[in-house]
């Protein structure tokens, strides 16, 4: 349960608008000083599926959201993505709220943000692992335990209790903030029904998609499956310290990287790009919004300097996936020749951005050097389309959307930046010479 989706399922990935060409551009090697080296660049990312998580919680001491009160969620989300929560029927043994499937969907099918009431996708669900007794304050805690999988509650329990539906008992509305930020408001307004509770401390979770796939569909339960990583503790007392945790673990950066640019040059700054200038309308924005590196690449190979240029596509996907369940990440090599003096640069996509990319810092590296060579990349911002939160914006081109201009000067992301925290550089792209 709530596993990573299934590998085999991974071709899908190749759907993904990247540039999936090579070019090179032949150079006079000179007269024998010439050596071959091969360029590898790896992406080493240990992928995490969930691109966001945390916890929610009412005012007090316990903090619980009683009848009347309410709490929020603010998150980012690209389109097909999905918001899951699980939150205790405090007045249950082993009763918890939470979103059928994969969650309460916030995109309609044209890609226009879900604004208001979205109540009617919140579900009541038997944990299956005590017995229920009739709902109210004189719930006994824990009560006799019970060995079920998790089911819906639609009007009775396995006992025979009845229930209001759960769009009686919590009020979820929607509000679209702008830039793929939303705030969902959870409000108890069970007071005064025949099932009045407070709702306990919850969690929250939000899968990349990939391909159009969801890497898990199901990241806090599953239903008609045993229960699993904490939420037994939320549904029985009102504990989310031990799905968070979970949570936590699995929560994080998935990035491909786009097909590879390498460029070969001497005599001449690094023709890619210099951070502090706009970009130079050369093709550099294809590359860091789309992962297109052809027009910089047909570029190149008429500037003075430029000895060869590369497109390194990886084999069957096109694109440099990374590390997943434990399966290596995408890989990439080539052999060029280089003389004494000459400089090695090179550029590829944060797949799962609006316009950020990886570059050679600087004036690129000693084409003639060899070893792991990864110190000298930095991740960039192009400047040229607004950014969003890094797998989970909706005008990202890699997931179905269109960037929205802006045009500002090329600089270092900062990390952490201001949608999250990065791993270092080196443990998302390994580049070597030998």
């Amino acid at each position: 349960m709530n596993r990573f989706i299934k590998i085999s399922m991974w071709p899908a990935v190749a759907l993904l608008p990247f540039a999936m060409s090579a070019c090179r551009k032949e150079g006079n090697p000179g007269h024998g000083g010439t050596q071959i080296e091969t360029i590898t660049v790896e992406n080493v990312l240990q992928s995490k599926p969930l691109v966001e998580s945390g916890t929610f919680q009412g005012t007090g001491s316990p903090a619980l959201i009683r009848p009347g009160q309410s709490t929020t969620i603010t998150f980012a989300a690209a389109k097909g993505e999905a918001l899951s929560f699980a939150t205790m029927y405090g007045w249950s043994n082993d009763l918890f709220f939470a979103p059928a499937g994969s969650g309460i969907q916030v995109y309609d099918n044209t890609g226009n943000p879900i604004e208001g009431d979205v109540s009617g996708q919140i579900k009541l669900w038997d944990n299956g692992t005590r017995i229920n007794q009739a709902p109210g304050a004189s719930v006994m805690h824990p009560g006799t335990p019970d060995s079920k999988n998790i089911t819906e509650v639609n009007g009775t329990d396995a006992q025979g209790n009845t229930y209001l539906a759960a769009s009686k008992l919590v009020k979820a509305t929607l509000k679209y903030n702008g830039n793929s930020t939303f705030t969902l408001t959870l409000q108890n307004i069970s007071g005064g029904t025949a099932n009045e509770t407070p709702l306990s401390p919850g969690v929250w979770a939000i899968s990349y998609i990939v391909g159009g796939n969801l890497l898990m569909p199901a990241p806090l339960y599953m239903a008609g499956q045993p229960t699993a990583h904490g939420l037994t503790a939320i549904a029985e007392r009102g504990d989310n310290s031990q799905l968070w945790g979970y949570l936590q673990s699995i929560t994080g950066i998935f990035t491909p990287l786009s097909p590879v640019l390498v460029v070969v040059y001497r005599g001449i700054d690094n023709p890619i790009y210099k951070v502090g200038e706009l970009d130079r309308g050369q093709g550099l924005k294809y590359l860091a919004q789309r992962g297109v590196a052809d027009t910089l690449a047909n570029y190149l190979k008429g500037v003075k300097g430029v000895k060869s240029v590369y497109i390194l596509p990886a084999p069957n996907t096109k694109v440099l996936l990374p590390v997943i369940n434990g399966q290596a990440g995408g890989k990439v090599s080539q052999d060029i020749a280089v003389d004494k003096g000459d400089r090695l640069a090179i550029a590829t996509m944060y797949g799962f951005s609006n316009d950020w990319f990886f570059a050679t810092m600087g004036n690129g590296v000693d084409a003639t050097q060899t070893g792991d060579i990864s110190s000298s990349i930095q991740l960039y911002n192009d400047g040229t389309a607004i950014d969003q939160f890094p797998g989970a914006g909706v005008t990202q081109f890699n997931l179905a959307g269109t960037p929205l201009v802006e045009n500002v000067p090329i600089s270092v992301v900062p990390n952490p930046n201001a949608f999250t925290t990065l791993p270092s550089i080196p443990n998302i792209i390994k580049v070597n010479l030998q």
